[in-house]
């Protein structure tokens, strides 16, 4: 099964000690250091690991940015195409990991796409509710001890995240925070 945590206080904290780490390694080229994922939202269950969004100018000094990576103790985990656009690393490289960082180009789809979601699910209980019970469901379906398992829960939640994101962006989602 998905192992699903309650809201940690800490995990803020927690994020804002690795966002640190982060700027300092990469320096003005890291436009935005933000928390997404369900770790960001108070009051949602979430697999325990702080999901961190970089946001650079270009991702085209991919070497380079992988690089930074590499020095904060992270390891690049290839999704396929949708690495051009997303790059995933995670620290540490075996299970469990405790940070996952991916980077985006500023004021690409996916940098907007996260910050949208995570700030709509701060600001509508009723979504956060319904994320958690949907969240709650899957992870029962879904054993999570392999790449293929947790790809699946991954997708299962694709509907509701479609749905959300339609009313955040109607809505003038993101928000202008970190």
């Amino acid at each position: 099964m998905i192992e699903l945590a309650p809201y940690n206080p800490l995990w803020p904290s927690m994020f804002a000690e690795e966002a640190s780490r982060i700027r300092t390694e990469f320096g003005a080229t890291a436009l935005r250091v933000s928390h997404v994922g369900s770790t960001s939202v108070p009051g949602l269950d979430a697999k325990p690991f702080i999901d961190i969004q970089v946001s650079v100018a270009s991702l085209e000094q991919r070497d380079s940015l992988d690089e930074h990576m590499r020095r904060l103790g992270y390891t690049h985990m290839d999704l396929g195409a949708f690495d051009e656009v997303y790059p995933f690393f995670k620290r540490p490289a075996t299970w469990p990991s405790t940070h996952h960082v991916h980077l985006c180009a500023a004021g690409s789809c996916e940098e907007r796409q996260h910050l949208a979601f995570r700030d709509y699910l701060r600001s509508n209980p009723e979504a956060c509710a319904q994320y958690i019970a949907l969240k709650r469901d899957l992870a029962t379906l879904h054993h999570g001890s392999t790449v293929e398992s947790q790809e699946s829960y991954s997708l299962a939640k694709s509907e509701f995240v479609s749905s959300v994101l339609e009313r955040a962006f109607a809505e003038g989602y993101p928000l202008d925070e970190q």
